[in-house]
């Protein structure tokens, strides 16, 4: 999962203004650039682990740079075309920084204060992020610059600009654009409590602790029972994901199952409603029939059409093998209970686990011996190094908001490229999935890029499951495609910055690594004999990763109906009854949401992802195409790594996404490897 700030940039319409002209640069590299130029160290953590003082004077200095540039760019003539583009960019530039700044501290600042003056600040630049795209002034000075000399990345660069200023209103009356402002600030409010409302709401579960028998001894050891003889179990992903996978007293995982389906319950009910609710009247407002019909615009897909269409391809895909598997799960079950006619939604994961260890041998308690986190982190740090050329230097005085958070600068050839950050343990107060943020969008002679991985592994010393593992990988990928990313010339194509629906392809493509023979023996050894993990238990986890696919695509398609659904429709409606539509066309668990558990409330991809949650999906459509160059040509083949970096990963935002899928597979993508890969037995 990527967690970046980003914003509704928008207008319509365009000028009979005289035309300045921007000329194509001189044919030198980003790198030759940079060395013409000395660039600031990387710093930008200092200010998320400095004093509050300096952190809101940070912001009010960036949203003050921005509205000087803004103010340069109306000023200047017609003629001069690359200044206007520099002042556009710098001003962006600035409110990039403090939305970036601001989205990570909310999450993982330990001080409540600073997590407040985050989401005051977002706020802040926020709104001014919206009246600067419903400037006529700017529109009209951007649109006259004359682009026919540019170089294509400036060239897409303004059509995208200019698409998101027409999005955002800018040619329409007084009255509309002061709605539209109005409406992008209480979505703002609203998003923002949302997400809050989920990550501060951390419940528990008081069980016996008999309750626990199937757990790894580990967690049971981490989970002693208190004054009253009871053990807690949290909703937290490190609890959570365990229990559910090894407890065998089904009444205690319906237990943890149904609390964890009650977060931000009732809080986030209205809140649902109200985001939802102005949300359309945004979209129907600007001359869109739906919410999902405008963020489609800009994604991959161009229509909502297409993604219902892709959501149902899938799923059609998948149902013939998800049928089986749950003939499967239901089969094991009537072992433990003769009496049982449907498998819950609480008996999937740890049935699916006794499968996989009684029908194919594979047991995944057994292989979390083999991924103690230390040695996992130093595995993805070394196979990536070797992949892509780099090296990641230990940065010991780096300021930091935490002291569990690492620093390291990644390198190469004796180079900077940029920073990063891990912020791997869970603890009060933060984000409490796994996500990579941006901290500082890179930019060609300006800026280093920064971001961190925030996630909520077990500490060193303590094992991992295979699927976080998994887990790491992705973000790193994110985290790579940010840093690889981040030295193109202008800040709107620099970093991840391509459509929406294509962001997840390299994580998506970087976790496959992770179930490979080759790559875990490098890194994954047992715990207490150092013995490298056996080439026949890795073939058993790659084919215990073919059981349970058809249903995880399924139940896949189904968040991502959901998420379409809500956002297509007028509001007013209930969405619960909406999600079990939903579910009845695409889910065989038939009890998930007609017992009080309210998922919808906690499911905080309805907030960033909005309507688009089928880009994971999307995504790893693209990224199987992509893989079958690997599977070629090698997983660590430097030939075809280093090509992947320099077609996909470096040039950001700089082209369309398909033109950098074709510029790696020599053609365009299809869906034909996508399907194999669900239909491999």
């Amino acid at each position: 999962m990527r967690i970046t700030a980003f914003t509704l940039m928008a207008a319509l319409g365009a000028t009979g203004c005289a035309h300045s002209t921007v000329t194509k640069p001189e044919p030198t590299s980003s790198v030759q650039a940079e060395a013409r130029k000395p660039i600031p160290p990387p710093e930008g953590s200092k200010l998320v682990s400095g004093t509050l003082e300096a952190f809101n004077a940070a912001c009010s200095a960036d949203l003050e740079r921005a509205r000087a540039q803004i103010a340069s760019l109306k000023s200047l003539k017609a003629s001069d075309g690359r200044a206007i583009l520099e002042a556009y960019d710098e001003a962006t530039a600035a409110l990039g920084a403090s939305l970036n700044r601001s989205s990570l501290t909310r999450e993982v600042h330990p001080q409540a204060a600073f997590r407040d003056a985050a989401r005051a600040c977002e706020q802040k630049a926020d709104a001014l992020n919206v009246d600067i795209s419903q400037d006529r002034g700017v529109y009209d000075a951007l649109s006259a610059v004359d682009l026919s000399q540019a170089d294509a990345p400036t060239r897409y660069w303004m059509e995208r600009t200019l698409l998101e200023f027409r999005r955002a209103g800018v040619d329409r009356d007084d009255a509309t654009r002061a709605k539209v402002k109005a409406l992008n600030e209480e979505i703002l409010k609203l998003g923002q409590t949302f997400t809050q409302n989920i990550s501060e709401d951390v419940r528990k579960v008081e069980l016996d602790p008999k309750e626990l028998i199937g757990l790894p001894q580990d967690f049971i050891d981490g989970h002693k029972p208190g004054a009253n003889g009871k053990v807690v179990i949290t909703t937290n992903y490190p609890d959570y994901f365990p229990f559910m996978t090894y407890a065998r007293d089904g009444k205690a995982r319906e237990k943890v199952w149904r609390t964890y389906r009650q977060r931000a319950h009732p809080k986030n009910q209205p809140v649902l409603e109200q985001l939802i609710a102005k949300r359309h009247e945004l979209a129907t407002l600007l001359g869109y029939p739906t919410w999902a019909a405008f963020v489609t615009e800009t994604k991959m897909t161009r229509t909502q059409q297409v993604a219902a269409d892709f959501i149902d391809k899938v799923a059609a895909t998948a149902e013939r093998r998800a049928k089986q598997e749950y003939a499967d799960l239901l089969a094991r079950k009537q072992k433990d209970d003769p009496k049982a006619t449907t498998v819950e939604p609480w008996d999937q994961d740890y049935y699916e686990d006794r499968l996989k260890a009684e029908k194919l041998g594979f047991d995944s308690q057994a292989m979390r011996a083999y991924f103690e986190y230390g040695r996992v982190k130093q595995g993805v740090m070394d196979i990536t190094s070797r992949m892509w050329g780099i090296t990641y230097v230990p940065v010991k005085d780096a300021a930091v908001w935490h002291p569990d958070v690492e620093a390291y600068d990644v390198m190469e050839n004796g180079t900077l490229l940029g920073r990063i950050f891990l912020d791997m343990h869970p603890r009060e107060d933060k984000y409490k999935h796994a996500a990579q943020f941006d901290l500082v969008a890179g930019q060609a002679g300006k800026r280093y890029p920064e971001g961190a991985l925030v996630c909520n592994f077990p500490r060193t010393g303590a094992l991992m499951t295979q699927d976080e593992v998994e887990t790491f990988f992705h973000e790193f990928g994110h985290l790579l495609h940010h840093v690889f990313a981040g030295r193109q010339q202008w800040k709107g194509i620099t970093g991840i910055a391509t459509e929406w629906d294509f962001v997840e392809t390299p994580s998506m493509l970087l976790q496959q690594w992770a179930t490979h023979p080759a790559i875990l023996q490098q890194f994954a050894r047992h715990h207490e004999t150092g013995e490298v993990i056996p080439a026949a238990m890795v073939e058993k986890l790659r084919a215990s990763k073919e059981f349970g696919k058809g249903l995880w695509t399924r139940r896949q398609m189904f968040l991502a109906a959901v998420s379409l659904d809500y956002y297509s429709r007028a509001p007013g409606f209930d969405t619960t009854e909406a999600l079990e539509k939903q579910q009845e066309k695409l889910s065989p668990f038939r009890h998930e949401y007609r017992d009080g558990t309210h998922f919808q409330l906690a499911f905080g991809h309805l907030k960033g992802y909005s309507a688009a949650y089928y880009t994971y999906v999307w995504s790893l459509v693209i990224a199987k195409d992509l893989e079958t160059e690997f599977q070629k040509n090698g997983y660590l083949d430097t030939a075809t790594t280093m090509k992947y970096r320099k077609t996909v990963l470096e040039p950001g935002g700089s082209k369309p996404a398909a033109e950098l899928v074709k510029d790696f597979l020599g053609r365009p993508y299809g869906f034909e490897a996508y399907r194999a890969y669900i239909d491999q037995q």
